[in-house]
């Protein structure tokens, strides 16, 4: 495969993004892209410039690498957007290296098992550096956006690999012991959480070689109910079986202040 070039990369810009920065983030992408030891596929940076006066942290930059077929992203909030790169960058790198470590140290087995032999999971993201949540009125919220995935059974552990590298707080999986769409998530100063719908069967964090702690299962509701739920009990997110379709579903909030919906299908 051709070496990633600057002119490769995908670049969205929202917002009075200066042109010098935009040339910033090429450059420094292909940086990254160039110390991978698997094939990038692809290269995408998003930048946003926001408007609101009132944010300490207005620049938000963001960039995913499609490593040999698995994305690595890397998402940041900043005061301005060539501190907001750097900072992006940075994270891009730690989580590439850490997927590299992964994949090369324990090859197949990994894989196949989802174990991570060393024993050790490290989510890298600074909460400082995230973007901040928008607090729009209700009335003005919508659902703007929705994605819906195939899903590939997968381990609990295969699951917070892939959460860490997309540096999410929560991810949609189907669990490949029981067949059933689940959720594994971070909670401040706790174990990681699973959660499962009702009337699953099985204990799937049973022998996982990260501490993860299986909670309440997740009700059959519809959208509405489940955004309700959302916005009622302050919660970032809820995992719920979709009355429609029956599979799993999260809804949460965006930091626009909208509502996402992510669902299996």
């Amino acid at each position: 495969m051709a070496e990633l070039s600057a002119a490769s990369i995908d670049l969205t810009v929202k917002g009075e993004v200066p042109e010098d920065a935009r040339h910033y983030a090429r450059e420094k992408v292909v940086g990254v892209a160039a110390t991978s030891r698997d094939p990038i596929l692809h290269a995408s940076v998003a930048l946003a410039q926001r408007a609101e006066p009132a944010r300490d942290r207005p620049a938000i930059a963001e960039a995913t690498l499609d490593v040999n077929g698995k994305p690595v992203r890397a998402q940041v909030a900043a005061s301005g957007m060539l501190e907001a790169v750097d900072l992006m960058v940075d994270r891009l790198a730690r989580r590439l290296r850490r997927y590299e470590d992964q994949v090369h140290r324990n090859g197949r087995e990994r894989h196949r098992t989802g174990v991570v032999t060393d024993g050790e999971w490290r989510h890298g993201d600074l909460p400082s550096q995230r973007p901040d949540h928008f607090e729009r009125p209700y009335d003005e919220r919508e659902l703007v956006r929705t994605k819906r995935f195939d899903l590939t059974p997968i381990s609990v552990g295969e699951a917070i690999f892939d959460m860490d590298l997309l540096g999410h707080d929560f991810y949609l999986f189907t669990e490949v012991t029981t067949g059933s769409d689940a959720v594994v998530f971070l909670r401040d100063g706790r174990p990681l959480a699973l959660q499962l719908p009702e009337g699953v069967e099985g204990d799937p964090t049973t022998g996982a070689a990260e501490e993860v702690e299986l909670v309440a299962p997740a009700a059959r509701l519809s959208q509405r109910d489940a955004i309700e739920r959302l916005d009622s009990g302050k919660e970032r997110f809820v995992f719920f079986v979709d009355d429609e379709t029956g599979r799993g579903a999260v809804v949460y909030h965006r930091y626009d202040g909208n509502w996402g919906l992510i669902s299996a299908k």
